[in-house]
Parts: structure tokens; sequence; C-alpha cells
């Protein structure tokens, strides 16, 4: 099938300063994913495009953006899910850097501001692993499935109006930590996000719901950190 592929451009190296769209015809099969018509145009049509990918798999969440208006990773979507015209922009909210690589910096120095990493300096008492019950394990294991894509958070309505806010991912990723048995470190991590740019800022749109890759229940996972503001802990 042919299918009309348009792509948003943007390179100031090269004078391209005023965002653009090209459009690209592609012979492809339904099966096809959006990866790889854009590994064609770059490889056979056009070697200027720029995009970030790596494992092709929905592993490593690098390729996320913008399709046909969604939030999603290009190595999962299908031709046959799209149709014909087929759209391709970058994530909104972050600095676009050239066609759809967005600068990641702010994302990520949001991420380690709630400290996402085992917090625990005391050695169990046989100085053998931290157990863990399966209910406690279970506890945040759906927030475990995070790949760090900025999908979530670059399609919540609430980060496009303030780059402050911490955004979806970052309230995920301490909800990991947060809900952990064996980690020590939950109330700082709640007193970072009971801040004005936390977790309350959350306006519970569900986009980022809607727009996670790996199905996490991202706005639940909010709500449970906002409760866990107000109300504690509990394992």
């Amino acid at each position: 099938m042919l299918v009309y592929l348009k792509i948003f451009r943007y390179n100031p190296e090269v004078g391209r300063t005023t965002p653009s769209y090209d459009t690209y015809n592609v012979e492809a099969e339904p099966t096809d994913r959006v990866l790889d018509l854009l590994e064609f145009v770059k490889s056979h049509m056009d070697g200027t495009l720029s995009f970030r990918r790596s494992c092709a798999h929905g592993v490593c969440g690098s390729d996320a953006m913008r399709i046909n208006g969604r939030n999603r990773l290009a190595c999962k979507v299908l031709v046959k899910e799209l149709g014909r015209w087929i759209t391709v922009e970058p994530i909104l909210g972050l600095p676009v850097l050239k066609d759809m690589i967005v600068d990641m910096n702010p994302f990520f120095a949001s991420y380690r501001s709630v400290m996402p990493y085992l917090i625990n300096d005391k050695i169990p008492a046989d100085g053998k692993e931290r157990l863990q019950s399966p209910e406690q394990r279970e506890r945040f294991d759906d927030t475990t499935k995070c790949i760090m894509c900025a999908a979530c958070t670059t399609s919540c309505p609430v980060f496009w109006a303030d780059g402050e806010y911490v955004g979806p991912a970052t309230i995920v990723n301490a909800h990991r930590f947060i809900f952990d048995s064996r980690d020590t470190a939950a109330n700082e991590r709640l007193q970072i996000l009971s801040e004005r740019e936390g977790a309350f800022r959350c306006r519970t749109a569900f986009n980022c719901t809607e727009a996670c890759p790996r199905e996490i229940h991202v706005t639940q996972a909010i709500a449970e950190v906002k409760n866990a503001v107000r109300n504690g802990v509990e394992y």
C-alpha cells in the first residue's frame, strides 16, 4: 500500500529554524511499523532526517513521538492501525533540537529529584537479603514497568503549561520506591511530591494512562501517591 508520511522537520544547524513538514510517499506493508517507514525514508530518501531509536522492540522507549496526534512508540505502531495518512511529530513540552529529537535533560532532572533508587542503610540481622512477601512486591509491581520514554509526561496538559511540574513519569518512579517495603526514604520522597510542582499539580486528565506504551495505570499511581502524602504509607 502507498503511505503518505508527513514528518515534522526542524534543523537550526542548516538554517531550518521555522518548523515545517515534509511528506514522503512510501510503499509499505500493513504490518510494517512506523519505525520501519522512518528508517526507509532516512536510508533511501532523505539522510538528514533525525529521530531516536535503539532496541526497536518497545523496551528502550527512545522512539517515543506523536503519531497521528497521539504519543506512541514508533516501533510498536503498525501501518494498518493508522491507514494511508500518517503524521509524525516530536513529543510536546520539551525543547525540540532537531526533527523528532527533543532535549530530554529537563525530564531526567525531574526524575532524579525523587531519588529513584532503593535507599536502605540497615543491614538485615541475618546478613542476607531483605525479604519481601509476594503481596508486598505486588504493591508496586505496576510501576516497575516504566521505560522512561516520557510519553506520559509529554501527553500531560499540565506539563505543557508548566514545565516545572515534575510530571507523571517522575511520580510513577517515586511510587515504585515509596511503596517498596524494603525502602526507608518514602517520607523524603513524599515531602518532595507535596510541594507546589509535585503530585497535586495533576488534574486527573488520564492522558498519561492512555499514552503509556507499557499500560501502566499512571493516573491511579498518582492518586496513590497523593493519598500517601495526606495519610502516610501502609505496606
